[in-house]
């Protein structure tokens, strides 16, 4: 049930949302869509995995920048969130903080 995981009615949430989303897409990139390209000659696979991925690598980025400043967000935040989204399976170690800072800000704790 990965929808009950998440929620969506806060900014945090969706930030956690889309690095989950975007984490999966790339780890689908490297370790499905690549091999079928080189081992099954097959690059459709990387032509959609990797236009998807592109898209939600944009969509982290912007929800990123929208939260920077806010709650005490700095730089060195955004530049944790995108350097674990070029490494495979880093958004994923990133989700117990976002997940505490979502349920700070539904406390009343965040901006």
């Amino acid at each position: 049930m990965l929808w009950r995981m998440f929620r969506f009615d806060t900014p945090t949430a969706r930030l956690r949302a889309v690095a989950f989303i975007e984490g999966v897409s790339y780890v689908l990139l490297l370790f499905l869509a690549m091999p079928l390209k080189y081992l099954a000659d097959m690059p459709g696979a990387v032509r959609v995995v990797g236009m998807a991925h592109g898209g939600l690598f944009l969509w982290l980025a912007f929800a990123t920048l929208a939260l920077l400043g806010t709650g005490g967000r700095n730089l060195g935040w955004g530049a944790r969130i995108g350097v674990a989204s070029l490494i495979p399976f880093g958004t994923f170690f990133l989700d117990p903080r976002l997940r505490q800072e979502d349920e700070a800000y539904r406390r009343g704790e965040g901006h």
